[in-house]
């Protein structure tokens, strides 16, 4: 059993900080002990900001200087085909952000490096993390066994375009270093320009939803519509469940609005999401139950305050600890692209 779990920090932008180092370096049973970060002005200011003791370059000289536990690597997904390979190789657990890359061939590929490196690799799903979807879903579950609000029906999920930042940034570090040139990965062989344009955009967009959905399913599942203005695509489970992913519906401006309602024939689960960077809120459970023969009641438990990041980074510690499964593994994470293509294909017949 670890003691100190210790992290080196792949990348130190704008997510870097704010959603991860700034959630790491709160967690008591790890230590971030070296950070890697190409702009190197950038990288010492984070340093010393954030109490990391050692600064390198890149990450070929992290890797090669130190004795790590497990990595976070902040980086934009179109490429992770480049990186991940590599930075398997350290043969520690990976932590990066959703998706896993932007598309299913580049994701293959991580898979195939993955596999031959022995270990394993956390996607960052944030929203799985968050106390009340952590909640909601053991709640889930345990009805789903009892059968006391008879079986799952529906589950809708709806995320308006918002105020996702919700301040978050206000405490980001800048230099102004320009950003050396990256090699990125390839497009999809199987798309057209215009069609991969799209496929990239709904990844960045909706990929936590799609990912959500099968969480809460607790199954696997296929898109069967996708309305042809973009708003719906609608999905059936394996065991014949009905749901729906609503994007952006409508809009707000200073305000997030994310909803995910799991029916069952005599009650509901109900989550609200906070946006992904408000600190220190997590979202709210809701559950109604009717089974007739007794009054019905509303339940609202009262959660910790604990956002979903400082969460998601206590949750990879804790894998890395063997004290739990990752939330989400790269290999469900290829299931997302899947779904994605599968939705882009009905959506523009490509």
């Amino acid at each position: 059993m670890l003691d100190k779990v210790k992290i080196g920090f792949v990348g130190v932008g704008g997510m870097g900080q704010c959603a991860h180092l700034k959630s790491y370096v709160t967690v008591p049973d790890c230590k971030v002990v070296a950070l890697a970060e190409v702009r190197e002005e950038l990288g010492r200011k984070v340093a010393a900001r954030y109490g990391v003791p050692r600064v390198y370059k890149n990450a070929e000289e992290m890797l090669a200087a130190e004795k790590l536990d497990g990595i976070v690597a902040s980086q934009p997904f179109n490429r992770h085909g480049v990186l991940l390979p590599e930075l398997y190789k350290a043969g520690v657990p990976v932590f990066t952000e959703k998706p896993l890359a932007a598309s299913i061939e580049v994701g293959k590929k991580i898979l195939e490096a993955l596999a031959k490196s022995g270990t394993w690799h956390m996607v960052g799903y944030h929203k799985r993390s968050d106390p009340a979807t952590m909640y909601a879903k053991a709640e889930i579950d345990r009805l789903k066994k009892s059968g006391e609000l008879g079986s799952m029906r529906y589950v809708r999920i709806t995320m308006p375009a918002g105020d996702w930042i919700a301040g978050g940034f206000l405490d980001l570090i800048t230099s102004d270093e320009a950003t050396p040139p990256f090699e990125w990965d390839p497009p999809a062989s199987d798309m057209d320009e215009q069609t991969y344009r799209e496929y990239v955009e709904f990844v960045n967009y909706y990929i936590h939803q799609v990912n959500l959905m099968r969480h809460l399913l607790g199954e696997p599942y296929k898109v069967t519509y996708a309305d042809p203005s973009g708003v719906m695509l609608a999905v059936r489970s394996e065991s014949g469940v009905a749901g729906v992913i609503e994007m952006t519906p409508y809009e707000t401006t200073i305000d997030w609005q994310e909803s995910a309602l799991v029916a069952f024939r005599h009650g509901y689960v109900r989550i609200d999401l906070p946006a992904p960077l408000a600190l220190n809120r997590p979202g709210r459970v809701e559950i109604l139950r009717d089974p007739g023969g007794k009054t019905p009641e509303t339940i609202v438990p009262t959660l910790p305050w604990v956002h979903a990041m400082r969460q998601q980074a206590m949750n990879f510690v804790a894998a890395i600890k063997g004290e739990m499964k990752p939330l989400c593994d790269a290999q469900e994470a290829l299931e997302d692209l899947l779904v994605a293509r599968d939705y882009i294909r009905l959506l523009r017949g490509k």
